[in-house]
């Protein structure tokens, strides 16, 4: 790898630390959407998943939550469910494809939601709509690190509060990376050729992850909602710029 590879890696995990200490999640959304210019998607991914794990470590750490149990069950078991499914799928998935899918549906469902006055809010599906968030989330965070974001999108529109909302994800993501990470390591998908790779990823996003951290402790409801969503929009949009010129 060149150095200026090994510089857009230190980039794009710096950028995605700071979005993910001040929102929670999307550190494999940010950092896909600059890697993906640059290195494989098979390097891609478990880097995308040591990222973020690293990341949610040290937001436990910084911006320490408590959580529901029973709220957040449901999201645990279905994503312990599809982990496998992530993982199994990855060598044989078609990485443009899926970003186009992905990109699409953030960037239809979330400006939508933006704009609104007052944002949905669902109330069906109890526990099992919960759980299959869950398993979608699992799923993605097998196919490399993008866990929070269907969890993330249910829980505004379930209408969470700002301190609820971070609950979940940041005790959900910080379960399923640890998994897909050890998932990764016990099926071979890590080897000892990404060692340079993770030497640069890990140290270049702790500092902007702990930045990341004390900004979220000033945003209000409404400019946290706003910030989630926006995210979740700008993700997509650069999900579809990588992609969407290779499918067609």
């Amino acid at each position: 790898m060149s150095l200026s590879a090994y510089m857009i890696l230190a980039f794009g995990a710096g950028l995605a630390g700071f979005v993910q200490g001040l929102s929670g999640f999307a550190f494999g959304l940010v950092a896909m959407s600059v890697w993906a210019w640059v290195i494989d998607p098979k390097l891609a991914a478990p880097l995308a998943v040591s990222g973020a794990l690293t990341g949610q470590i040290v937001a436990a750490l910084t911006v320490r939550r408590g959580y529901d149990l029973r709220r957040l069950a449901p999201f645990v078991l279905g994503g312990l469910a599809g982990i496998p499914l992530g993982v199994t799928l990855l060598p044989w998935l078609d990485i443009d494809l899926f970003k186009v899918m992905l990109g699409t549906l953030l960037v239809v469902w979330c400006p939508a939601m933006l704009v609104a006055k007052d944002g949905p809010r669902l109330t069906v599906g109890g526990r099992l709509a919960d759980s299959l968030v869950g398993l979608g989330g699992g799923l993605l965070s097998g196919l490399g690190g993008f866990t929070g974001t269907l969890p993330t999108l249910w829980c505004t529109l379930r209408g969470y509060e700002r301190e609820v909302q971070r609950a979940v994800i940041q005790n959900f993501n910080l379960a399923m990376l640890l998994v897909t990470m050890l998932t990764y390591l016990g099926t071979g998908l890590v080897t000892p050729t990404m060692l340079p790779a993770f030497a640069v990823v890990l140290p270049a996003m702790l500092v902007p992850t702990f930045l990341g951290t004390r900004a979220y402790v000033g945003l209000g409801e409404t400019t946290f909602r706003k910030l989630v969503l926006g995210l979740l929009t700008a993700s997509g949009i650069a999900l579809l710029a990588s992609a969407l010129p290779k499918v067609l």
